[in-house]
């Protein structure tokens, strides 16, 4: 069975007491949420992991390293590496931000582009 890019997302509804006692989402990972639901079949092609806001996010540390474990983050299985802008971390590549995540899918699955 082949292993599934990992992609990592932040759980809604973190806390930030430096911001007050609200709620809290991700913009750049709900824009990526909404390319999911935009083309569902992403999510049988992906393994969507969504983790705590809290630093260090240890599931994320322990693939792309501490300073790289801002979310979104698509982390490509071993020897997968892209044409365009990304990161690699102990050989493995990533890829970081909605707006390069969005191009990668839209080149390897055909989804639509951000415009």
């Amino acid at each position: 069975m082949p292993v599934k890019p990992i992609l990592f997302l932040l759980r809604a509804g973190f806390a930030d007491p430096a911001h007050g006692p609200h709620g809290y989402y991700c913009p750049e990972c709900a824009t990526v949420a909404g390319l999911l639901y935009y083309h569902p079949e992403l999510t049988a092609a992906l393994d969507v992991r969504q983790v705590d806001a809290a630093r260090p996010r240890p599931e994320v540390v322990a693939l792309v390293g501490e300073a790289n474990q801002s979310c979104p983050v698509l982390v490509l299985p071993p020897g997968d590496v892209p044409a365009g802008p990304h990161g690699i971390f102990q050989g493995r590549a990533f890829v970081s931000g909605p707006e390069a995540i969005a191009m990668l899918l839209a080149e390897r699955y055909g989804t639509a582009r951000p415009h």
